[in-house]
């Protein structure tokens, strides 16, 4: 096979025609500010709304509640930081995972500094948070619980409704990282008990550097962004028309075939992991086997480095990773598999194939033949792997 077999999805998605076509007009022909008051910015203003119910549609959301942010991160920064500021008079007590992605747990440390305090609750062998862990972990001062929809790295899916219904029961917030899940499996807002969701464009083939704030009507936080009125005072900064009109086309794409796509990729990602798990020996799925996301594959490989695995896989024309693509210049192995108790040395020999609706089962098996030569040819240059034969004759 010549062309690149793309199974990074997680890392960042292909911004599919239809997407960019739809966002084309705005950079050239319709290139008004919305916040303008002459008719020429009119259809602009007009795009940017026709997005947002789009969206809220699509959460089970009011127009209203939803906000354009510049991604991901920026809205889990959002979230937590116009919290804290918001509530602080109430209790500086924040809950979430050891799992969460890092524009989670940087922010959590940031504001540790500042004098709020974090409980990182533990998470079982799958990756799942247990909501009586959340239960037990509210106090009278907690004023946030925030627990990703869906791991970025192992794919597994979280009980969101449990835990929400738990924080909304004790009157506490509820916010949700579902960037790796928005797009990808069914979501409503109201059905998960959630008071705030972040979201980005380009996990689900828009463009990158816009995403989405969803925030409950009375959730009362401020802004994160100041400098100006827009998107009803909460968030300054000129509309990035091209990037809501473009994830806004996304999201259209996404619920129009979401149900063929889940069975699409369900079916590429049991495969690829039944062949592995087969017929590759010392091979561990990281995950749950089944509510995981449909498109995500973990597995560690015992005796080898990852990294070394991931420059022959590319030689090879396939492209994946070790994990969160935030961290792929990190020579630390994922914080995730250490959460879900893997020691270093197997953590190290992580990959993290994320699959898409484009993909093919002739990739699959490709990559798979490929990976079955890479593995061994690793492991006869590993003395550990020399050493543990010997030892288990």
């Amino acid at each position: 096979m010549s062309k690149c077999i793309y199974m990074d999805n997680a890392a960042t998605t292909q911004v599919y025609p239809e997407v960019f076509d739809a966002m084309k007009p705005y950079f050239t022909e319709f290139y008004g500010n919305p916040s303008s008051i002459y008719s020429f910015a009119g259809n602009s203003k007009k795009a940017v709304e026709d997005a947002r119910k789009t969206i809220a549609d699509f959460l089970g959301a009011r127009t209203e509640e939803i906000y354009f942010t510049g991604g991901g991160s920026e809205s889990d920064n959002w979230a937590l930081k116009a919290t804290a500021d918001a509530y602080a008079n109430k209790g500086k007590h924040i809950i979430t995972s050891k799992i969460e992605h890092h524009a989670i747990l940087h922010t959590c440390e940031y504001l540790e500094k500042k004098g709020f305090e974090v409980t990182y609750l533990d998470v079982d062998e799958n990756g799942f948070v247990n909501p009586a862990d959340v239960e037990k972990a509210i106090r009278p001062d907690t004023i946030l619980v925030s627990i990703m929809t869906a791991n970025n790295e192992i794919g597994t899916i979280e009980p969101i409704a449990e835990i929400g219904k738990i924080a909304k029961d004790h009157g506490v917030l509820f916010h949700t990282d579902a960037v790796q899940a928005f797009g990808h499996i069914p979501m409503n807002v109201d059905e998960m008990n959630i008071d705030m969701l972040s979201a980005s464009g380009h996990k689900i083939n828009g463009p990158k550097g816009i995403g989405i704030m969803y925030i409950r009507k009375g959730v009362k936080i401020g802004s994160f962004v100041h400098g100006g009125a827009q998107e009803r005072q909460r968030r300054a900064g000129t509309h990035n028309v091209p990037g809501i009109v473009g994830i806004g086309k996304a999201v259209e794409l996404a619920r129009d075939n979401m149900k063929e796509r889940m069975e699409y990729e369900t079916k590429l990602r049991d495969h690829l992991i039944s062949r592995v798990m087969e017929e590759i020996p010392y091979a561990k799925l990281n995950g749950d086997k089944v509510k995981r996301l449909p498109n995500n594959v973990n597995v560690c490989f015992r005796f080898i480095e990852g990294e070394s695995m991931l420059i022959l896989l590319d030689q090879n024309g396939v492209c994946g990773s070790s994990g969160s693509a935030c961290t792929s210049g990190s020579l630390d192995p994922s914080h995730v598999l250490l959460a879900i108790g893997l020691p270093h040395e197997i953590a190290h020999g992580s990959l993290r194939l994320t699959l898409s609706e484009k993909n093919t089962m002739e990739e699959v098996d490709f990559t798979v033949d490929k990976l079955k030569g890479i593995i061994e040819r690793l492991r006869s240059m590993s003395p550990l792997y020399e050493d543990f034969v010997k030892n288990n004759k």
